[in-house]
This record gives C-alpha cells, sequence and structure tokens, in this order.
C-alpha cells in the first residue's frame, strides 16, 4: 500500500498532462456520469487530482472526493472554490463514512491497480445506500491485444502499481461475481478499452459464496437489498 501511494506522490504533477490525450474518451465518461448524480450526495475514490469530480460537481449536491496520495490531493484543491466539493486523504479500504451515507459512489480506473479489487468494493457496499449506485469505470488493458500488453508492460516496468489485466467481459463479470448489478456498460476508446460500468447493489457475495456451496438440485432463495420492492436472487445449484 505504501509503495503505491509513493508512485502517485511522485506522479501528482505529471498526471493531468498524461491523462490529456484520452480528453475525448474522458468527456464521454462525463456525459454518462452527470445524469446519474444529479441532485445525489456522491463519493469518489482514487480522485487523483479531481478531474471527474471538477467536471460533474455542477450537477451533483455534494461531493466527497477522496485519494490514498496526499500528493493528488493537494493538486485537486488548487483552485477549487465549490463549496460543495470537499477534497481529503483517505483509504479506499478503510472510510470514514457511516453505513449508506451516498447515493452514489464513482471509483474510476482504480479497481485495476489495486491488490484487493473485492476488498474495495465490500467497502463501497456499505457507505453506498441500498438504492444507491456504483460508478466504476476502468481501463481494461485485457482487450487491446499485442498493443496494450506491451504498453501494460513498460507501466509495469515505470512502476506503475498494475494489478489486475481484465478484458472488458472479465471485468462485468467480477464485478457480477461480487454481488453487483451491472445495470449499463459501454467501452469507451481511449489509450486502452476504457469500460464504464454503472452498477446496483444485487446478492452480497457471501451469500453468493453460500448458494454455490448448496445442496444439489434445491433452489435457493436469496434475498438481496432493493429499498421499492422486494427482490429474490433464484440460484440453481
Amino acid at each position: 500500500m505504501e509503495g503505491r501511494k509513493d508512485f502517485w506522490d511522485r506522479n501528482a504533477l505529471r498526471y493531468d498532462r498524461f491523462m490529456r490525450k484520452d480528453r475525448a474518451a474522458y468527456e464521454a465518461l462525463y456525459a454518462l456520469i452527470r445524469p446519474v448524480v444529479k441532485g445525489k450526495t456522491v463519493l469518489e475514490l482514487a480522485t487523483g487530482t479531481g478531474m471527474i469530480a471538477k467536471h460533474i460537481v455542477s450537477e451533483a449536491k455534494h461531493i466527497e472526493a477522496t485519494d490514498a496520495s496526499a500528493e493528488m490531493i493537494a493538486e485537486a484543491k488548487r483552485e477549487n472554490r465549490r463549496t460543495k466539493l470537499y477534497f481529503s486523504v483517505q483509504d479506499m479500504f478503510h472510510l470514514p463514512y457511516a453505513d449508506q451515507s451516498f447515493d452514489v459512489v464513482i471509483v474510476s480506473n482504480a479497481l485495476h491497480v489495486v491488490a484487493q479489487p473485492e476488498k474495495a468494493l465490500a467497502e463501497i457496499r456499505r457507505v453506498l445506500k441500498d438504492d444507491g449506485v456504483l460508478i466504476a469505470p476502468t481501463f481494461t488493458h485485457g482487450d487491446n491485444m499485442l498493443y496494450g500488453r506491451a504498453r501494460a508492460l513498460c507501466m509495469k516496468l515505470a512502476g506503475f502499481p498494475l494489478h489486475s489485466k481484465w478484458g472488458c467481459t472479465d471485468y462485468l463479470e467480477f464485478l457480477e461475481k461480487n454481488g453487483w448489478r451491472v445495470r449499463k456498460s459501454t467501452v469507451l476508446q481511449a489509450s486502452f478499452p476504457l469500460t464504464y460500468a454503472e452498477c446496483e447493489k444485487g446478492c452480497p457475495k457471501d451469500d453468493l459464496q453460500r448458494a454455490d456451496h448448496g445442496t444439489p438440485g434445491t433452489l435457493q432463495i436469496l434475498w438481496g437489498s432493493l429499498p421499492k420492492y422486494f427482490e429474490f436472487c433464484f440460484v440453481e445449484t
């Protein structure tokens, strides 16, 4: 964890320049996010220099934008005069917020660079309201064949902490297996394919694992967590 923070601290001043070449993809990303956060209380994890938060804050009710890197947050705070956008240093695995605090949680291009993305998703589930939305766009390097693999290798050699090399399908399946229902997804063209995933809470991962070990031929009824109606997740085992 400490080594990863050091990498982002060292590269905070270069981060925006690095991301500018994917400006068109990010403009498309902002357009997808804005209607989802309209009038909502939002948490962004791994905000970096706050690029996404600053482009969507006009639509949101309030945004807590966080990152593990103090240098990234220092850059994000520069010239931020928006009273409904607050930046702070936080650990995405141990968030200080109460259960079900946020309408929307955004974690962009972060799940593939942490060693335990399942743990991050569990903490996101805790702070997200039952009828809330998770927005989790992620570079899916596995879909970029030889060029993508070569570039990913160069980034790794430079110290970039790349832990997961999902393709688009692999990534969406990963989210589903960890208890999220993907309600919308699309692939944006950037330096690497950028898979936009918009999710709702599904069956908790622990319930899915218990179902996997059920008696053959039985129908197990698992309670989901949508607030406005009862939801059943039927799993044949």
